[in-house]
């Protein structure tokens, strides 16, 4: 047995040293894939029943996936930047609402159909084609993001954070009294936008490729067609997000991070440097949002609460800030927890010790919790990049990186 296992360790030291680097990613990726495939083999592996509702359901993974995109979001503000931001569920309320007014039947009796998908032709309102309502939500919450850039990048630090807490606040009241916007209903208020169009191909592109749904509504398995077309958006922000790291634009957000004094000496735009960070957050914060209302076919202001900004600033803070990786790891935990998890945790406990707790709604105390032992024993994150676990682990915060690594 021995011989055998050196023998594999051989090959896999003569594979090509790329080729060894993207085994991990590749299985990781392959099994995100196919989970609603293989979905009901963990859950039967968990025991069922109340066992098996630790395995997270497809439209738990769904969920998931649209928190690791608006993570990885704030982290291009927060990590990369280092800009706090306590308002970013802003622009998460602005791509929903984009789903809300261009695929519902809010603007009626007028009707206006462009290249709608599984929406009949004698439907009032507006119905835009909803792949080109993810890229209308996402700019709009790009141009967002500027407008209330602007005027306040130009603060650092706490003050910063409570500015953006503000707009944060203001955003969901705004659409909460939407209602009577100068006379005329364009939010409808406390009672949201609903029902929203669904994604899909449309008949032509089905027939054709019969594998492509005209609508995801009206196929059974309709999260599994949500869910990949999650995976598919969390790809593209992944992708996003590494070139914008590896960039000209990111090592500026860097420097202004690590010093912003210094970076502004080397010749470094402070003020446009910044507002690109807090357009491009906004860009994907939009997009989630967006995909997020369709997916559930309603937006509603009580979904944009501050406790969306906490929570995904958390899920940047346990990953670890600035590591994509981390937060994607970061996000997808806490959206699981928060979602499924507990609830599934309490319901186990309470079938196996007999007791009778109700443990989501300490949620937020949970996740305190966490928070707080992360800072203890791990400040860094989960997956921390090298830059930061050498500056936590060796105390060295302002002072020579390459010092440390030695």
């Amino acid at each position: 047995m021995s011989g055998r296992t050196g023998a594999l360790g051989d090959a896999w030291a003569r594979l090509p040293k790329r080729v060894r680097a993207l085994a991990l990613p590749v299985t990781v990726l392959l099994l995100v894939v196919l989970y609603p495939n293989y979905y009901q083999d963990v859950f039967n592996a968990l025991g069922g029943g109340v066992t098996g509702q630790l395995a997270p359901t497809v439209p738990t993974m769904v969920v998931m996936c649209v928190y690791v995109i608006m993570a990885l979001g704030l982290n291009v503000v927060v990590g990369y930047a280092g800009l706090l931001d306590l308002g970013y569920v802003a622009f998460y309320a602005a791509g929903a609402y984009i789903a809300g007014w261009f695929a519902t039947l809010q603007f009626a009796p007028h009707k206006v159909h462009f290249l709608s998908v599984g929406v009949l032709p004698v439907l009032p309102g507006l119905h835009v084609n909803v792949w080109l309502l993810l890229i209308v939500g996402a700019v709009f919450a790009t141009i967002l993001g500027i407008i209330i850039g602007l005027p306040t990048l130009r603060l650092r630090g706490d003050y910063l954070a409570i500015v953006t807490l503000g707009f944060g606040e203001i955003i969901p009241q705004a659409v909460n009294n939407g209602d009577d916007w100068f006379g005329h209903n364009v939010t409808n208020g406390p009672n949201g936008l609903t029902p929203i169009d669904s994604l899909g191909f449309g008949v032509t592109i089905h027939k054709t490729f019969s594998f492509l749904p005209s609508s995801y509504r009206l196929e059974i398995n309709s999260a599994d067609y949500y869910y990949w077309t999650g995976v598919a958006l969390v790809l593209f922000t992944l992708f996003c997000c590494i070139r914008l790291r590896d960039s000209r634009l990111g090592r500026a957000w860097v420097a202004i991070r690590e010093d912003e004094i210094a970076a502004a000496a080397m010749g470094v735009p402070l003020m446009r440097t910044k507002t690109w960070a807090y357009a491009i957050g906004a860009f994907f914060g939009g997009a989630a949002g967006c995909f997020y209302a369709i997916f559930k076919s309603s937006t509603f202001p009580q979904d944009f609460s501050l406790n969306i900004s906490i929570a995904v600033l958390c899920m940047v803070i346990l990953g670890g800030m600035g590591n994509v990786w981390g937060v994607c790891l970061g996000g997808a935990v806490l959206a699981y927890l928060n979602y499924q998890g507990l609830e599934a945790v309490g319901n186990n406990l309470n079938h196996y010790a007999g007791t009778n707790l109700n443990i989501p709604q300490y949620t937020f105390g949970i996740f305190g919790i966490i928070i707080v032992a992360m800072m203890l024993i791990r400040p860094q994150g989960l997956i921390p990049t090298a830059r930061r676990k050498i500056e936590l682990e060796a105390g060295v915060e302002g002072g020579s990186l390459y010092d440390a690594a030695a």
